[in-house]
Order: structure tokens, then sequence, then C-alpha cells
């Protein structure tokens, strides 16, 4: 006789439905133990906030010179600020404006970054004035500091632990990459920031996401709920993380492009959740019901919201007639894309000479650097030096130096690096769901500018993911923590030894603070802390 298996779903809780679709075991086989962090959940994160607003917001007005490329941006931002959008400049217009007289031209300029990061710098000098570096830094300071805090509320949430949390967050407010571009002009700090809420967001949604799926399977008695329900899952349509995600990518857009990679890569990332969730549910297709009751509304609460807020950040652009490519559309007529806005069309000619601009920029420069180096930090980049001579600027030695180079905390760097290896296995080979998390923004900010060989790249471009470096050291320093099934002594070994990587990583920041804030030092204390040729 030949008999058939009864479905999986029946079978696994035929003995103990009780045990199976009540509330609670949903929860538990969905999210996990509860974990309520309490008061300690806010006063740890907010204490290492602290130190990384010391850290960032102290003596930020120094120096006051445009140092590296806040000859663009800062001075992009203020003529944002006098026409709505980017105005030209004539030659060398650098000392006028740190003198406080800018001159800018009444003809647009062309520039090849979306408007929002300037226009949280223009926030900046609106607050604390033009003329100096409090003003046109304040806003890169500002949103450094909160990523500390994103930084510690992500590991607390991902880990389940205070103690990783403010772990993650002290690494992340000492790590001398992260301090030089929040005391910079730059955009890269704001691109990092809405990366990591956007992150934080969908973290919130994976647990929210799960919790509603409970509820909505959920039966008083534990036993199966309505056959139909269990085919395909429930529709979860409201995702309100969601929605907050797609506007915090969509500032990440409208920042920078680069963000784009980040927006796929975290798409992907919350619908494989939700699959996983549906398949640990009992859901019989939870693949179809999964992509199809999930994926889909992710789609269209994501992408076109981070689409919306994106045009949004064009605001400067659309109200005004002068900026670059504004009247493209106008100028040129087309019987094929006519029934398009003349402004929409104009904006999407910008967009193509961006790109192009994009795709073909590939000048030497001295402080350029392949991907390949990024993860060993192996060519930083020297934002600000200036030889001092005795007397001068307060130098006591014949020979001083004024630099600021963007340089991550070696030890923690390299430690993080490696620690991948092991992070990749975990996620591999023991299906840590958290491992992924960790991995997914890393790949989505270092592989694609694999595919551009030949352009010029920096190694600050590593900046969006390197808070998901920090996360990755601390998950594998998570990972070893000793149990109480450890005897005495091995726990006492272990934390031992993390102490003493802690204290090390601590001194190591303390030791290069002065290169990253541009110190006043002398020239053989600059010289020592050139640990590698292609330092220098």
């Amino acid at each position: 006789m030949v008999t058939t298996a009864p479905p999986q779903t029946t079978r696994r809780w035929a003995i103990a439905p009780e045990r199976a679709f009540g509330i609670q075991a949903l929860r538990e086989r969905l999210n996990g133990p509860v974990y309520s962090p309490g008061l300690w959940g806010w006063i740890v994160p907010l204490a290492v906030t602290v130190l990384a607003g010391i850290l960032r917001f102290t003596n930020l007005q120094h120096p006051h010179l445009l140092i590296f490329d806040e000859t663009y941006y800062v001075k992009d931002a203020y003529t944002m600020m006098q026409a709505g959008y980017e105005l030209e400049w004539g030659d060398k217009p650098n000392p006028a404006f740190i003198a406080g007289n800018p001159e800018p031209k009444d003809s647009a300029s062309f520039v090849v970054h979306p408007p929002l990061g300037k226009w949280l710098i223009a926030g900046g000098m609106w607050l604390f004035g033009t003329d100096n570096g409090l003003g046109w830094r304040f806003s890169a300071a500002l949103l450094g500091t909160l990523s500390v805090l994103l930084v510690a509320l992500i590991a607390q949430k991902l880990f389940s632990s205070i103690i990783l949390g403010g772990l993650a967050g002290g690494f992340a407010a000492i790590d001398g990459h992260q301090i030089v571009l929040s005391r910079t002009g730059l955009l890269d700090i704001f691109l990092m920031f809405f990366i990591l809420a956007g992150f934080w967001a969908l973290l919130n949604d994976r647990f929210h996401g799960r919790e509603k799926l409970a509820r909505a399977l959920a039966t008083s008695d534990g036993s199966l709920p309505d056959p139909r329900l269990l085919a395909y899952g429930p529709w979860l349509l409201w995702r309100p993380w969601r929605l907050l995600a797609g506007v915090m990518l969509g500032c990440a857009a409208g920042v920078k492009w680069s963000a784009l990679s980040f927006i796929a890569v975290f798409g992907l990332m919350t619908v494989l959740w939700d699959l996983s969730a549906r398949r640990r549910s009992g859901i019989r297709h939870w693949f179809i019901g999964g992509v199809v009751r999930e994926g889909v509304p992710a789609f269209f609460t994501i992408i076109p919201t981070a689409l919306a807020v994106y045009l949004a950040t064009w605001t400067g652009w659309f109200v005004t007639s002068g900026g670059r490519y504004r009247q493209w559309a106008t100028e040129n007529p087309s019987e094929t894309w006519g029934w398009v806005p003349n402004s929409l069309r104009s904006l999407m000619e910008y967009h193509r000479a961006a790109f192009a601009f994009h795709e073909g920029l590939g000048s030497p420069h001295g402080w350029e650097s392949s991907p390949w180096s990024w993860l060993f930090a192996g060519r930083p980049v020297l934002f600000f030096y200036e030889s001092r001579t005795a007397g001068e600027y307060g130098c006591m030695d014949s020979n001083c130096v004024q630099g600021i180079t963007d340089l991550p905390n070696p030890i923690l760097w390299w430690a993080a690096t490696l620690s991948l290896l092991l992070v990749i296995f975990y996620w591999v080979g023991a299906r840590d769901w958290r491992a992924g998390a960790v991995l997914a923004p890393i790949a989505a900010g270092f592989l694609p500018w694999f595919a551009y060989p030949e352009r010029t790249m920096f190694f600050f471009y590593t900046l969006p993911f390197a808070p998901f470096m920090v996360l990755a050291l601390v998950y594998v320093i998570g990972r070893f923590l000793p149990t109480q099934s450890y005897s005495p002594w091995h726990r006492r070994r272990v934390l031992i030894l993390l102490g003493m990587f802690v204290a090390l990583v601590i001194l190591v920041s303390a030791f290069f603070l002065p290169v990253w804030t541009g110190q006043m030092v002398t020239y053989e204390t600059w010289r020592l802390h050139i640990w590698m040729p292609s330092w220098s």
C-alpha cells in the first residue's frame, strides 16, 4: 500500500498544536525571546554619543581654510543659499570666501552630485555664519554624532545586548575615519547617516513585521488557523518602518548616487527576511506568498517613497529658472517625450550628463586608491597639511606640522577586516541572519566600485559602510563572549583579552587624535604616525 504523508505543517504540530500557533509560540519562533533593554538601553547609547560629540565638535572651526573637497561643496552650499542652485566662481575664490567676502558669478555651475548634502551644509552656515569652519562643518559634525547613536542602537537591537551596543557605539565614536569626515564639510558623512538610518528602520521593520505576522496567524487555542490563510499567508500592507526607510534612503540618494546600490541590497534583504518569517511560521507556499504579499508591497512602499523624497531634494532647482539644464527641455522640444513635463525632462538630461561625467572620471590624483587596498586602509587621504616653524602658530620646535589625514583607527579597522572572514562563515555555515545583515551593506558599499576600474577613487568612499565594519567586529566579539557554561577561569581569560583589545583601540585612537584634528605636533611626531609608506 502506498501512503501519502500529511502536509508538513500538519505533521510538525499535530502532537501539540497548542505550542504551534499560540501567540507566544509564534512570537518566539519568529522573533526569538523578548529582549527589553530598559533604561540602560538609552543611557549607554547616549553616553557614547556624548563622547562622539566631544570629539567631533571640539575646535571644529580649525583649520580656518577650505580643506580638500570643501572647496567645492561649501562654496556650492553658499550659492544655493543665494540662488537656490549652484553658481560658478572666478579664479582663486577661496581666500575671499574664508575672509568673509565671497564673490560668486551669476552663471549656473555644472555639479554632479544631488543637492541634499549641500543644503545640509548650508543649514549650518545659516546658523553660524558663512565665514567660519563651525558654520560649514556644523551639520557634518551633528549627523556624524547622531550616527554613533544609531550604531549603538542598531547593535543593541541586532545582538540583544546593551554591552555590545555600547561597544559598537564606542568604537564608532573613537574611530578616526568617522571623526575626520564628521569634522569636514564633505558629503560622505551625510550619506553614511542616511544609510544607517535606513538600515535601522528596516531592522525595526523586521521585528515589527514578524509581530504582525504572528498576530495574523495566532489562534486562541494554538490550533491550526484556516488552511486558506496558511496557504500563502496574510497580507501585511501597513509597514510604517518601511515607509521611514524609504524616506531615509531617498535622502541618501539625494546626497550621492552611490546610495542606489544600498537601496537595491536593502530592498532584497528586507524581502528575504519576510520570506524566512513565512517559512518559519509554517506557511506552505511561503516563497510565492512572500514574493507577492511582501515583496510587491515592499517595492511600492520603499521605491516610490525614495523617488519622491529624492525629487524633493531638487526643490531649489525646480522652483527657480536659472539652474544648469533648467531650460533644456524648452530649448530642445520633443514629439516623443513631449508629454513629460519640461522640468522633469530637463532634470533627466541633467542626470544623463552627470552620469556621463562620473563614468568618464579618470584623472590622476596623488591620493587616489584602488578598492583592493581599502579593507587594509592602504592609502588614506591627506586632507590638510601645513609646515610650521618655531614660534609660528604656537610651534615650540624648529619644525612642526598641522595635518589632518582620513585614517581609521588601524587596529580597529584591521581587526574588523579580519572579522569579515568569520562573519561570512557564520552567515553561510550557521545561517545566522545577523551576519547576513551586517555583510549586506558592506557588500553594497564596497563591491560596486570594482565595476569602474578606470575611475578615480578615494579611501573615504568606504565611509558609508564603515559603521558596518564596526558591527562586523562586534558581532565576532559577541560570538566569543563567555557564557555561564564556561569555567570561571576561562571566562576571566576571555574578558581579560577583550579588555586588553578595547584598551589598545582606545590608546591608538588617543595616539592618532592629533592627526585627525589638525593639532600642532613636531615633524618627528607626525612621522611616528606613518606606519606604512603608502600613508605619506
